[in-house]
Order: structure tokens, then C-alpha cells, then sequence
């Protein structure tokens, strides 16, 4: 009806309130009326939608065209019945409602979350074509190619990368004819003579053309910028571009107040910028970043760990069903970033099952990402992210990710019984049995502490403590060298399940609020807690490719070789850190006019 209808902008969400009726979801409807564009011969539109969450059912022109109901993952709908030069309506219904599983980590946002587009699609048409580094000057094409027309045609692949310098490379594949209506998956190889190479800090991007060819005649075509690298695994350690790598950031979950993961240009930027200001390497996600973020990322040479939204998921991973619903999320987040040369890892899932060897559903689950993985993008090795607590046998079932992420929070969280985490001193012989029982390379991608309040250094909740936990947990792992870096958990506060409990507030009797507090950025206001300048100091102290490196093959933990050459740059760093920390926590607590 022409009721009831208020202006808004896309994207955005349904509702930017925190109350806890909010967090349930609601249903919402979009709607807009645009001219429709004349496709060149040959060709039909389709809409593009980059995120949308829950579940978005869309009718053009009142012909209901299609639903998806994979929140987070971009995803085409045709755009039947689209009236070239004249209104056209497009409605979208968005149930953003979402019940007790599955367990997410974020805010419930609902909504139009990302850009909407039209794009066109010809008689032979491509879905998620990717262009992926092998090594040795070898790149490889990678996606699918349909034929969208009622007759057998002849299709090939057209693939034209343009280095930095401008120098060109082209490769045309003939794939024979196509059937109507038949979809085939297409891979092939092809050389890139003095490939220059993607590096951390030194983004080279390459220009890329992937058309899809009917005959002669062009039948779709996608533009990217990608970048040449390679990422490995061997002995244990993590290398990018064959150089070892030490990785320390801080991870994202974009959520900006008053609009979510509704991310404007600016929101990417200041992402970025502050990624930069931290003198972070690397950055880390529990679900698809935003295309224009890891673009961005992508040019300004931060590493990526992407991670699929599959989360304390065990008993959702009991039957095929289940296990086939998280394993679509897996290939659509590993589709969805596989371009992108900042991505160093696709990690298949978030602290699943300490004793996967004994939960059959999720042993057949991470064995089948793994491998799904491994198919979708060679050019990365695949990880997943494991619960830390000590006591746990080795699981074979991990022992064949070649990188395993480590989530640790000794000295906040108490653990389980019988599993402690209470001592931040065990994160140190923790780690080192980690490297005795697994040949896998070992970043740690969690820890943090909240922090909301002032007061002394030994207790929890307070600026000083967080502090003071970051400085502790980065000396740990920068005295074990067999240890591929430490990513803090967040950059920046972002939105959680209402009254969210970080393992202090409730004890401590503080407030309990739907923000997570352990990031270095608070949420409201933006202000850089004391924590942010111990991290940028440290991170700044630690070389990106370490000047030392333990012998190929060790497994001891701890070596009695001695420190790294850095020691110098990593006291000077701890110096400026406890100034910059006295300085920050002065700035948030001296008192206003």
C-alpha cells in the first residue's frame, strides 16, 4: 500500500536501538521505485545484494523474484520483468527475527546491511569467479560458467591481468559447448611472468578482467583488483611470500552506533585508519567483512584472518542437515573473500568442541570444511579457531589444519573445572604443549580484557588492568618463537546479547549493558582507552618478519638460544607504553568542567 512508508537509506538497519526487545529482530519492509536501464543486446539484469540479514524475500514489479536466508553472504537475484525505461518497484521483505540458535557473537542487526546493486548478465554468465596465487608465476582462474540461453553454445573464458608497471597478461580458455541451461565449473592455470608480489605493507595490486564469452560475443565480464602472494605453513611456522611472519593486530566486528554493520565509506576509512594508527599487521573477523573493507584492507597491505559465522555450534552439527546448512556458509564467506590477496586464512569455525575426535557430528564437519576449503582457495592454508583449556588430549581431528587459531583468556576467564584459566601464568607452558602436540602453525586470535571503569591495576574491569593484561599476554607470546602471532580481541567495542557479562562485571557488582567492552576503542564515544597505546607501542615494536627464527622442525617450546635481536626496539617500546598508558588513563578519567 502507499501508507505507512518512512524514508531511508540503503544500507541501514531496521531498528539502530540496543534494547532488549530490539535484539529479538523484527520484520521490515524496503521499497523503491527507479527507472529502469536498457540492457546491451543479448543481456538481463540481475540484483545484487551484499548483505542482507536474516532473511530477504524481494518482488519486482509484484512478481516475487526470490528469497535467501543466509545472513552475512552476498548473494543474485534475477530481475524478471524489469521494464527497461520506464518505473519499475522493488520491494524487499527482511525478517531480521532470530531465536536462541545459532549462537552469534554481535548484535542481532536486521536490514538491508550492505550495498544493493543491478548488474547485468548475458547469454553465458559467471558466478564467483576467483583469480588465485599459486607461487612459482603460476595464478589460476577459478569459478563457474553457465549458460543462460535455450541453445547449446560454444563459451570460453577470457582472463587479462594488468601488473602495476602495466604490464599486460592475457589467457583465453575454450570450454566447448555448453547445453542449455548447464552450469560447469571451470579451473585452469596460466603464467604470470615476473609476478610482483602483494606484501604486508607493500600492497601491489594488479587490474583484472574475467569475461565470459558466447562465441565472440562478450556474455559477462567482472573487473577486481587482486594481488599475487602466496601464504605457507612449514615446520610449524607461518610464512608469507616465503619470508616467516610474525602477525599482531587487533580484530573487527564492524558495528558503528546509531548503524551497525550498515558500513558508510567513511566507517571503512576510519576502520582502516585506525588499524593503521595501531600499527597492526593483521585484522580478524567472525564473519564476511564488507567488500569495500577488505578492499581497502587489500590496498592498504593489513592481513586478513576471515572466519565464517559458524559458532559454538556442536548441536547444530548432529545430522547431514545441519551440517550441510554450516558448510554453505563456510564455501559463501571463503567465495566471498578468496579475491582478496589481505586474506591469509579462511578459518572454517569459531570454538567448536574441545574433544571433536569424540563428537562425531563436528569431526565430520571440520574434516569437510577443511577440504572444502582447501578445494575453494589452494592459495591459503585453512584454520579454525579452538577453545583454550588446558588438560584437553591432542585431537586428530585438528591436527590436520595446517593453522590452528588459538582463543585465550588465562587470567580473566576462570575455565572449566578440572580446566583452569584462572592463572595468566599458565599461558606460557599452555602454549608450549600446544606446539608439542600439534605441527600446525599457532597464531593467538583471542584475548583481551573488558574494561569500563577506574581503578587500581588489580582488578578487573578497570583501564589499568587492561592495560596492564595486554602487556603480559604480548610478552608471552613474544618469548615463545614458535608462536605466529597474537591478534587482540577487539579494536573496538561493538554491540552484544543484552546484558552481556565479560567474566567481571557481574562479580565486581558493575552494570551489566548489551556492549562488549574488552576493545581498545570505547563504543559510544570513540575515546582510545589506555590499553590502545600499550598495543600500538608493542605492536610497533615487533617486526613483522622476525630477525630470528627457531630450527626447522622444533617442537621444544620455549628455546634457550636466547631473545631475539628486536629486544632493544621491544624495551623501548615498553618504556613509551607504560608513559602513553598513564597518559591515556588521565584522559579518560580527569574531571570536566
Amino acid at each position: 500500500g502507499g501508507s505507512g512508508w518512512a524514508p531511508t537509506t540503503v544500507p541501514g538497519v531496521l531498528d539502530a536501538s540496543l534494547g532488549a526487545s530490539a535484539f529479538r529482530g523484527t520484520v521490515g519492509w524496503y521499497r523503491v521505485t527507479f527507472e529502469g536501464p536498457r540492457a546491451p543486446a543479448g543481456f538481463r539484469w540481475a540484483l545484487r545484494f551484499d548483505d542482507v540479514r536474516r532473511v530477504a524475500t524481494a518482488w519486482l514489479n509484484g512478481r516475487r523474484i526470490g528469497t535467501h536466508d543466509m545472513p552475512y553472504a552476498p548473494f543474485e537475484l534475477p530481475a524478471t520483468g524489469l521494464r527497461p525505461g520506464r518505473p519499475n518497484t522493488l520491494v524487499v521483505r527482511v525478517d531480521g527475527r532470530k531465536g536462541a540458535e545459532p549462537r552469534e557473537g554481535w548484535w542481532n542487526w536486521g536490514g538491508i546491511t550492505g550495498p544493493v546493486a543491478l548488474v547485468p548478465e548475458g547469454r553465458v554468465a559467471l558466478s564467483d569467479p576467483g583469480l588465485l596465487y599459486l607461487g612459482g608465476g603460476r595464478e589460476r582462474f577459478d569459478g563457474w560458467v553457465s549458460n543462460r540461453s535455450s541453445r547449446a553454445t560454444s563459451a570460453a573464458v577470457e582472463v587479462t591481468l594488468r601488473a602495476p608497471d602495466g604490464t599486460p597478461t592475457s589467457v583465453r580458455r575454450g570450454l566447448g559447448a555448453l547445453a542449455p541451461g548447464e552450469r560447469r565449473r571451470v579451473r585452469f592455470d596460466f603464467a604470470v611472468r615476473r609476478p610482483d608480489l602483494w606484501q604486508p605493507r607493500r600492497p601491489r595490486l594488479y587490474d583484472a578482467t574475467v569475461e565470459a564469452l558466447a562465441g565472440d560475443a562478450v556474455g559477462d565480464v567482472r573487473r577486481m583488483r587482486v594481488g599475487l602472494r602466496t601464504v605457507t605453513v612449514r615446520d610449524g611456522l607461518l610464512y608469507v611470500n616465503g619470508r616467516r611472519v610474525d602477525l599482531r593486530g587487533a580484530s573487527v566486528i564492524p558495528d558503528v552506533p546509531g548503524r551497525g554493520p550498515a558500513l558508510r565509506d567513511s566507517d571503512v576509512a576510519a576502520i582502516v585508519g585506525r588499524l593503521q594508527a595501531l600499527h597492526a599487521n593483521v585484522t580478524r573477523s567472525h564473519l564476511l567483512l564488507d567488500q569495500r573493507l577488505l578492499s581497502a584492507l587489500d590496498a592498504a597491505g593489513i592481513m586478513v584472518w576471515q572466519q565464517a559465522p559458524v559458532y559454538h555450534r556442536d548441536r547444530l552439527l548432529e545430522t547431514p542437515a545441519q551440517r550441510a546448512a554450516a558448510l554453505a556458509e563456510v564455501r559463501a564467506t571463503v567465495l566471498g573473500s578468496r579475491d582478496h590477496p589481505s586474506v591469509i586464512t579462511h578459518s572454517v569455525a569459531n570454538e567448536l568442541s574441545v574433544v571433536p575426535d569424540r563428537t562425531p557430528g563436528t569431526r565430520a564437519f571440520l574434516d569437510a570444511a577443511r577440504e572444502r576449503t582447501a578445494d575453494l582457495d589452494p592459495s591459503v592454508p585453512p584454520s579454525v579457531d579452538l577453545l583454550s583449556y588446558p588438560g584437553y588430549p591432542r585431537q586428530a581431528t585438528y591436527a590436520r589444519f595446517p593453522l590452528l587459531g588459538i582463543n585465550a583468556y588465562f587470567g580473566w576467564y576462570a575455565g572449566k573445572r578440572g580446566h583452569s584459566t584462572a592463572r595468566l601464568a599458565d599461558l606460557g607452558p599452555y602454549l608450549e604443549r600446544m606446539r608439542r602436540i600439534y605441527p600446525s602453525a599457532l597464531v593467538l586470535t583471542e584475548f583481551g580484557a573488558e574494561a569500563t571503569e577506574r581503578g587500581p591495576a588489580s582488578e578487573k574491569q578497570t583501564y589499568a588492568f587492561q592495560a596492564g593484561y595486554v602487556r603480559r599476554v604480548l610478552d608471552v607470546v613474544g618469548s615463545e618463537p614458535f608462536m605466529s602471532g597474537a591478534i587482540y580481541w577487539t579494536l573496538q567495542e561493538y554491540a552484544v546479547k543484552p546484558d552481556w557479562d565479560g567474566g567481571a562485571a557481574a562479580a565486581a557488582g558493575w552494570p551489566l549493558d548489551s556492549i562488549h567492552h574488552k576493545g581498545l576503542i570505547a563504543y559510544a564515544d570513540g575515546l582510545h582507552k589506555p590499553a590502545w597505546a600499550v598495543a600500538a607501542a608493542m605492536f610497533a615494536g615487533t617486526p613483522l618478519y622476525p630477525r630470528t627464527s627457531p630450527p626447522a622442525g622444533d617442537h621444544a617450546g620455549r628455546l634457550a638460544r636466547g631473545l631475539p635481536i628486536a629486544v632493544p626496539a621491544a624495551i623501548v617500546a615498553l618504556l613509551l607504553a607504560s608513559l602513553w598508558a598513564t597518559a591515556g588513563i588521565w584522559r579518560l578519567t580527569r574531571p570536566t568542567a
